[in-house]
């Protein structure tokens, strides 16, 4: 059964803490940021299959090479549901900004798939839905974690260790959280290079490093459980250090996290691949929220975004 409508929605995510750690082992820590939204919505029409996003406009057959997994992603749906004569119109409306670390491909792959389900009124098990969304993260990312899908489709923090699921794990933090895009593109490839380059050229410093994030982030679990906000701002200072020992920063990320430590942040640190994309900082009150995205505005920042963490409140 076809319905005249299907939506499928998602959000963006932030690594809190782990990045690049994880990739040898260590545990890391995902929020979901309902706050920045993605909608896509399967339209009946009279003719065609296409689809309608701020990338592109057509026929889904001709997308672009740099769109090829969500392109991939749309010919199993459509050959899941037998639908190749069917007629629609895929609509995909993001707030996120592609490139950022803040999960903009997942995002996408996880809203159309919950719009194909709803538009052919189909149950959907997370596990379909994650498996689903793994035929275009597979193709943009290769090799990749599923941290990234599992935290775009979820209500809750992630605590993650590569190669196991996902596990919730409890938030009750009294602060709110500003990102700040740099207007750079993240260099994930380079980053990561750069950390593998270490190892190879000082392997106990680098190793030392990567130990060091894992420890923080076991720490930073317990402070979200305990609604300890002035030590995960400690904590996350350390990691960004880290991070900057590793090779990954760059110098508008940290001038942005000095700004942001300036005006009273309680901690800042990059977010995602590193050398260029997103910062972020936690606040104690949603108006030094909003004061320190207003300041990291004037001092760079293209876009900034809040999201409250104070689960207490009804957030998602």
């Amino acid at each position: 059964m076809v319905k005249e409508q299907g939506i499928g929605r998602s959000h963006a995510k932030i690594i809190l803490m782990g990045e690049h750690s994880v990739v040898y082992g260590q545990p890391a820590i995902a929020l979901p940021l309902p706050s920045v939204q993605l909608t896509a919505t399967l339209n009946s029409t009279d003719q065609g299959q296409m689809v309608n996003s701020r990338y592109f406009t057509g026929d889904w057959h001709d997308l672009s090479p740099v769109m090829q997994g969500v392109r991939e992603l749309i010919a199993t749906l459509v050959e899941r549901f037998t639908g190749q004569d069917d007629h629609w119109q895929l609509t995909i409306d993001s707030q996120l900004p592609a490139e950022r670390g803040m999960g903009s491909s997942a995002a996408t792959a996880v809203a159309i798939v919950r719009a194909f389900f709803a538009y052919y009124d189909r149950p959907l098990s997370r596990d379909r839905l994650l498996a689903l969304a793994d035929v275009e993260e597979q193709i943009t990312h290769r090799s990749p974690s599923g941290l990234d899908a599992a935290t775009v489709s979820a209500k809750t923090p992630l605590y993650y260790v590569k190669g196991q699921a996902g596990t919730p794990i409890p938030m009750n933090l009294q602060a709110t959280m500003v990102i700040a895009d740099t207007g750079v593109k993240g260099a994930t490839k380079e980053a990561i290079m750069a950390v593998q380059d270490l190892l190879k050229a000082d392997h106990d410093r680098a190793q030392a490093h990567i130990d060091h994030l894992g420890q923080l982030v076991v720490a930073s679990r317990q402070f979200l459980a305990a609604g300890e906000a002035f030590k995960l701002g400690t904590t996350l200072n350390a990691a960004q250090q880290d991070l900057a020992a590793l090779g990954v920063s760059d110098d508008q990320l940290d001038h942005l996290i000095a700004v942001a430590n300036h005006h009273g942040a309680l901690g800042a640190k990059l977010t995602g691949g590193g050398r260029g994309g997103c910062m972020f900082a936690i606040t104690r009150t949603a108006l030094g929220a909003r004061k320190l995205a207003a300041i990291l505005k004037d001092n760079g920042a293209v876009q900034t975004w809040i999201q409250p963490l104070d689960t207490t409140r009804g957030e998602d």
